[in-house]
């Protein structure tokens, strides 16, 4: 990914905050559980770095810099209109059919709703802290098979200052919060709308639902400062592995000892998921590639990928195979008498003492855990794809068997997460009508959220100032 909005659109798989679309809200019969079973809309690119307001700026600087509007009474400059259109036209090819002028007066009135989004977050007082924006940084950069080190070089090369970066990862997750909170709880789904949805599944009379898929890869990892000859052998090499794959050697195995990928642990499984959270470029190479199939290898920023269909399927179908999780977890909530900080490193002891005997999982969870599972030692038992908000589900898929994970920040709370068990199970009939209800939702809540935001916007005072000027 040679741009930042290309690093970001993969960053949208995991939680970020990628990430990543709505999974609806639901709850297991029986359990309770919630709070983490709901997911938000996906991200956004994020926005352009915000200029300082005009009247700072030196009279030398006005043909560029200028108010062009005020949203609520605060400014959005020329500079950030103009940062937004350049970068846009830069990353996406298609935008430069678009005349300037035109592409000007879209970027304006979206960076106007965003503005609305932001200041309807400070008013109810969401906040986002430090701790948040950093394991954003680090999902970027694992989704996209690159360190810390190389996102942060990368960013920089795109001409975006490492504060301004985090300021847009900020901005992102305090929208998708105020979203939440604004829209989850109005969008219910009927249990004639789930039947008449799986009656559309089985006839094939719908696709207007992403599929769900399961992939998983061989990474051969391309530095940015490679050669062409160097590029041309790491190329052969992803053609050896896509070729040894083909010939039936374990893929798993393959992916163990010869991929460059953090997910290579798990044999380079990225989980069951809607198609359209996976990065587009994976989607496309694989679209007509059977179960069990091989696609690639295929280039992208990171490297070469050579790709397996480990399942797909359609939410909801009678006929359904999905990897399904057991898991159980402890969740300490974000309130007055505990920080965030505060929250991570005490969820970092116990993971400590876990590791070293110390202490059993149920245990600190029966004693700790601030949720309905605290009294059945943390568990929620055996998940299904999207079930999860997806930072919570990003974290657990690259779990295997036994492993704990590091703290990991949600919108409720910071989790600290262990997966007992994974198995390909079919759905039951019950385990049907929730991901129908599911894939339902999530189309409810795209619709709802565009609602919300022309009703915000339409709520705004805006005062358009003078045009924007290249």
């Amino acid at each position: 990914m040679n741009h930042i909005r290309s690093i970001l659109t993969l960053a949208c798989l995991a939680t970020l905050a990628a990430a990543a679309g709505a999974q609806g809200l639901g709850t297991r019969p029986g359990t309770g559980i919630t709070d983490i079973m709901r997911a938000g809309p996906r991200l956004a690119p994020p926005a352009a770095p915000r200029a300082a307001p005009a009247q700072s700026a030196p009279p030398v600087q006005r043909a560029a810099e200028f108010i062009v509007a005020l949203v609520n009474s605060e400014p959005i400059t020329n500079t950030e209109v103009q940062s937004r259109v350049d970068r846009l036209l830069k990353e996406n090819p298609d935008a430069q059919r678009v005349p300037r002028a035109e592409l000007t007066r879209l970027v304006l009135e979206r960076l106007i709703a965003e503005r609305t989004q932001l200041q309807a977050a400070k008013e109810v007082g969401i906040k986002v802290d430090d701790v948040a924006i950093d394991q954003a940084e680090q999902t970027v950069a694992r989704q996209n098979q690159i360190s810390l080190t190389e996102l942060r070089s990368r960013v920089a090369a795109e001409g975006i200052s490492a504060q301004a970066f985090r300021n847009d990862l900020r901005d992102q997750l305090l929208m998708t919060r105020v979203r939440d909170r604004e829209v989850e709880n109005k969008v219910k789904i009927s249990d004639v709308e789930v039947d008449q949805f799986m009656r559309e599944q089985r006839s094939g009379a719908t696709t207007a639902v992403s599929p769900d898929i399961n992939l998983a890869q061989v990474l051969v990892a391309v530095p940015e400062s490679a050669t062409e000859a160097q590029i041309a052998t790491l190329q052969q090499r992803a053609q050896g592995v896509a070729q040894r794959a083909r010939a039936g050697e374990d893929f798993a195995k393959l992916a163990q000892e010869l991929s460059d990928s953090p997910d290579r642990g798990n044999g380079g499984v990225l989980g069951m998921r809607s198609a359209d959270r996976y990065p587009s470029l994976f989607v496309e190479a694989t679209q007509s590639t059977a179960v069990n199939g091989i696609a690639g290898p295929i280039r992208s920023g990171a490297g070469f990928h050579v790709l397996k269909v480990l399942a797909k399927s359609q939410p909801g179908a009678s006929d359904a195979v999905v990897t399904q999780t057991h898991v159980r977890h402890i969740l300490l909530r974000n309130d007055s008498k505990r920080t965030t900080a505060q929250s991570v490193a005490q969820l970092a002891d116990f993971k400590d003492r876990v590791q070293k005997g110390a202490a059993d999982f149920a245990v600190l969870a029966r004693d700790n855990s601030q949720d309905a599972s605290a009294k059945d030692g943390g568990e929620l038992g055996w998940s299904r794809p999207g079930q999860f908000v997806p930072e919570f589900e990003e974290a657990m898929n690259r779990l295997a068997p036994g492993q704990v994970s590091d703290p990991i920040v949600s919108r409720f709370g910071v989790h600290l997460i262990q997966v007992l068990e994974r198995r390909d199970n079919k759905l039951s009939q019950a385990e049907q009508r929730e991901a129908a209800r599911g894939a339902l939702r999530e189309k409810k809540l795209e619709e709802a959220y565009e609602t919300w935001a022309q009703e915000l916007r339409a709520r705004a005072y805006v005062e358009y100032r003078e045009a924007p000027q290249s």
